[in-house]
């Protein structure tokens, strides 16, 4: 799936929910079916800095995309994560870079997050930027 196909999945995933609690739920039901990190990732190299949470991210690259794991020592923010994961994980790394990531604004998410976790979630999205202009950089 293209990363813009996923991103319509999820905003009609996300319009079948009457409120935010059901969303926030949702969420978090999303963060538990989070594929589990290796622990040998769960490193302070791989904590994304401007999160009030703990998050681990890590990336390889195998055949051109790249593949994320994650994890989050809250729950809300490892639903975020693994929302994250769904859009990017197994995309190339021009296509992470040149992508209008839309739906987090479609389904209300910023607005509806604390401006800590806001500004985790920005830089969630920046770490995963980086790691594809890093791969894409040694792909060139």
């Amino acid at each position: 799936m293209t990363i813009k196909e996923i991103q319509e999945e999820i905003i009609d995933e996300f319009s079948m929910f009457e409120d935010w609690m059901e969303r926030y739920e949702y969420i978090i039901e999303l963060g538990k079916s989070l594929p589990l990190i290796n622990e040998t990732y769960k490193v302070d190299d791989n904590l994304i800095a401007g999160c009030q949470s703990k998050v681990w991210l890590h990336s390889e690259i195998d055949n051109h995309k790249i593949k994320f794991t994650a994890d989050s020592d809250a729950i809300l923010t490892k639903g975020i994560v693994a929302i994250l994961l769904r859009v990017f994980n197994e995309q190339n790394p021009s296509d992470i870079l040149n992508t209008d990531l839309y739906f987090i604004d479609e389904i209300g998410l910023k607005e509806h997050l604390s401006p800590t976790r806001a500004n985790g979630l920005v830089s969630m999205i920046k770490q995963i930027k980086l790691y594809a202009l890093a791969f894409q950089s040694k792909l060139s």
